[in-house]
């Protein structure tokens, strides 16, 4: 039997999403065959020293503390794993990088275009793994739109519209969290919170951007902070964009936290000359396909949209638990996103999306707000 290269990990965060990535870490083989290596969370910091304690011990991991220097420069740690909001991940992944270690981090990459194409820069000149969490690009329906696209079977891509909804801004009276303050998630709110996930979807489907429009919404100017104290909006609550990629595809992209009735409802449409593709998140396990190509006249055609069956059928070593047949889920996307990060680091190979692509998307959002503030179109860079 194959002797496993144990990787150590240091999760710096452990809210929401700290758990979430804590969960993909611990349960790699029982969604994967026959791993060369063993990923293990060898130490958690927090701003608590008894809530790092508490996660310590809840979920066997050997090291708690507050300094998150202590993992940084911890010879046995491998892998950096960031999940603090979005202020803290420029500081956090550069001094990651300068101790030689490698670096998964939540998106945005960071709150400002600046930083992240730093950080970038730093990545690629280090040689080490630097992933940016972008999971949806995982899910089994994504991958196998990638590959139609990549196949010819939409043709050249004329049009796209891509959308991400939550409802957690629609009650003034719900306590504000930090991805709504702007001092705490960067000026760009849902834009940087949602729409970091919807523009890697545009750029990994459709294309690089050649230009971009925007217009931002604030529907309740105050909120209420958990003292009770009127909170004073500061970041966009839902944003509207314009985009066109280089190849003169044209597309919109909504994010919004003010769409009654909805969830976590990511979707997108991407139309070409042969045929298009539909998928909604809140049916994950198919994927929807138009061959323009099918014959169309009457009594005898075949054309119209045909629903693919994704489910659990992901690219080998993955496959075998849960069964291929299994309904898919939201958890699947962090599970193969953390999968792809320590196969990378274990081969020594490079990964993506990498913290280029990550900055990209940093990129796309700050040309978005200086879009809404102008009210122009303006040109993105290469």
């Amino acid at each position: 039997m194959q002797t496993q290269k144990t990787l150590n990990v240091g999760l710096i965060g452990f809210g929401a999403m700290g758990k979430t990535h804590a969960y993909a870490i611990q349960n790699l083989p029982f969604f994967f065959s026959d791993l060369p290596f063993l990923a293990r969370i060898k130490g958690v910091t927090t701003r608590s020293e008894e809530k790092s304690r508490a996660v310590a011990a809840a979920y066997g991991i050997p090291v708690a503390t507050t300094d998150e220097n202590d993992l940084i420069n911890d010879p046995d740690i491998d892998v950096i794993d960031i999940c603090t909001p979005n202020i803290c991940h420029f500081e956090t992944a550069k001094k990651a990088l300068l101790a030689g270690k490698h670096v998964y981090c939540e998106k945005p990459l960071c709150d400002n275009a600046q930083e992240a194409l730093a950080l970038a820069a730093l990545a690629k000149k280090s040689g080490l793994v630097a992933m940016t969490v972008f999971n949806n690009r995982h899910l089994t329906a994504v991958m196998r739109a990638k590959q139609l696209i990549e196949e010819g079977r939409l043709g050249r891509i004329l049009h796209f519209d891509m959308q991400y909804l939550h409802n957690s801004c629609i009650d003034p009276d719900r306590t504000v969290g930090w991805k709504q303050d702007s001092e705490i998630c960067g000026r760009g709110g849902v834009l940087f919170d949602l729409g970091s996930h919807v523009l890697d979807l545009a750029v990994f489907l459709c294309g690089k951007m050649k230009s971009v429009s925007a217009q931002g919404q604030i529907a309740y100017p105050t909120h209420k902070k958990a003292n009770g104290e009127d909170w004073q909006t500061n970041a966009p609550e839902a944003f509207y964009m314009m985009l066109e990629t280089t190849e003169g595809a044209h597309g919109m992209v909504t994010v919004s936290k003010l769409t009654t009735g909805a969830n976590d409802d990511l979707s997108f449409a991407v139309y070409g000359e042969r045929g298009s593709l539909r998928f909604s998140l809140m049916q994950p396990n198919f994927l929807e396909f138009y061959d323009a190509t099918a014959p169309g006249k009457p009594q005898g055609g075949v054309r119209g949209y045909t629903a693919i069956e994704c489910v659990g059928r992901a690219p080998a070593p993955a496959g075998s638990f849960p069964s291929p047949k299994a309904p898919t889920g939201w958890l699947w996307g962090h599970v193969m996103s953390i999968y792809r990060l320590f196969d990378a680091v274990y081969r020594g190979t490079p990964v993506s999306p990498d913290f280029t692509d990550g900055a990209y998307v940093q990129h796309l959002m700050e040309l978005a707000l200086r879009a809404d503030e102008q009210k122009c179109r303006l040109e993105v860079e290469p």
